[in-house]
C-alpha cells in the first residue's frame, strides 16, 4: 500500500466540520492531522524555522485552514505569520494568510472586488466620525439607509441600518473604523440572499437564505433552501473567489433592486453545516475534491523533508 500523504487541518478541536474533512480527505488517500494554531510557532534555528505539532522533521504536503482562534493582536499576528512561513516553505495552503487577511478585512474585500470588475455595492471606510457623518449625510436618508458593519465580523453580528448621522455610534463601539455599505436589499419583507460555496475555482453548492428580518444569516434565524447554480450566480461566485485569491470560500450574493447580482462578502473560513442540511450532495467531499483538483493542476503535491 502506498504511503498516505498528510494534510495539516488547522482547527482547535475535532468538531463536525473537522470530522467531515478528515473523512473526505481519507477517501482520496490523505491522512489528516489536526493542528491547533495556538500550538504553532516559530523555531528559529531548526531546518524549517517553524514548529507544527504532528510534523516533527517534516512539513505537511498541504494545509487546510478551517479556523483561526481570536486572540490579542500579537497572537493573531503570530498565527498568520506561521501561515506566511508555510507558504514561503513551499507548502500549498487553502487558504493562505494573504487570502484570509483580504477576506477578514471587509474593506479590502470590497476594494479587490471592485478592482477585479466584480459587481459589489458602493461602500465607504474611514476612521473619522466627522467623515462618517459626512458620508451618511451625503449618501443616506429616509428609505435609503446605509449598512454599518464591523470591519472584522461574521454571522451577521453587529450590523445596523443608518439613515442619519445621529444614528452613528461612537468610534470605540466599532474598534475605531466605520465601514458603510449601501443597502441594496428588498424593503418589502422579501429579505433573502445567496451563499455559494467555491473550492478550487469550482462552484460546489448554493443555498438561498430567507431572513425573518433584513439580516439574512443562518445564525440569525434565516431559513435555508438549496438552489440550483445558474451560470450567472456560479460565475460571479468564482470570480469573487479569484479576486481575493481564495482556494475555498463562501460567497454572499444579493440581488439588487435592479435585478443584478452583487457580491456582499467573501468568507475565507466558511461553515457549511446549514448548506449540508439542505443539500443532496456531500458538500465536504466537494470542497476537498475541488481543492485537490486545483492542487493537481498546479505544482505537484510533495512532502517537504527537512534536512
Amino acid at each position: 500500500m502506498s504511503r498516505w500523504r498528510k494534510v495539516a487541518l488547522f482547527v482547535e478541536r475535532p468538531d463536525w466540520h473537522a470530522r467531515r474533512l478528515k473523512r473526505a480527505f481519507a477517501a482520496r488517500g490523505w491522512r489528516t492531522v489536526y493542528v491547533p494554531m495556538r500550538d504553532c510557532g516559530f523555531a528559529i534555528g531548526s531546518p524549517s524555522g517553524l514548529s507544527l505539532p504532528g510534523f516533527p522533521g517534516r512539513l505537511p504536503e498541504l494545509g487546510f485552514v478551517r479556523f483561526i482562534p481570536d486572540g490579542t493582536f500579537e497572537q493573531v499576528t503570530l498565527r498568520l505569520g506561521v501561515l506566511h512561513g508555510l507558504r514561503d516553505c513551499g507548502v500549498p495552503l487553502c487558504n493562505d494568510a494573504r487570502a484570509i487577511e483580504r477576506c477578514v478585512d471587509k474593506s479590502t474585500t470590497s476594494f479587490l472586488l471592485q478592482r477585479a470588475g466584480v459587481p459589489t455595492p458602493p461602500g465607504w471606510v474611514c476612521e473619522s466620525p466627522d467623515m462618517a457623518a459626512g458620508i451618511v449625510a451625503r449618501e443616506a436618508g429616509p428609505g435609503r439607509p446605509l449598512v454599518l458593519k464591523p470591519l472584522f465580523g461574521s454571522q451577521g453580528k453587529g450590523l445596523r441600518l443608518i439613515e442619519q448621522a445621529a444614528e452613528l455610534p461612537p468610534p470605540e463601539a466599532l474598534e475605531g473604523v466605520y465601514y458603510l455599505q449601501r443597502y441594496v436589499g428588498a424593503d418589502n419583507g422579501g429579505w433573502h440572499d445567496f451563499r455559494v460555496l467555491v473550492a478550487g475555482g469550482r462552484p460546489i453548492a448554493a443555498m438561498l437564505r430567507q431572513g425573518k428580518k433584513w439580516i439574512t444569516n443562518a445564525k440569525q434565524g434565516a431559513e435555508c433552501k438549496a438552489i440550483p447554480l445558474d451560470a450567472a450566480l456560479a460565475g460571479l461566485a468564482v470570480a469573487a473567489a479569484a479576486a481575493v485569491g481564495a482556494g475555498y470560500c463562501g460567497v454572499d450574493i444579493i440581488r439588487g433592486r435592479d435585478g443584478r447580482y452583487l457580491v456582499l462578502e467573501v468568507n475565507s473560513m466558511p461553515a457549511w453545516s446549514a448548506l449540508q442540511r439542505v443539500s443532496s450532495i456531500d458538500v465536504t467531499q466537494g470542497i476537498v475534491d475541488g481543492v485537490l483538483a486545483a492542487l493537481a493542476d498546479g505544482p505537484p503535491a510533495r512532502e517537504v523533508v527537512l534536512a
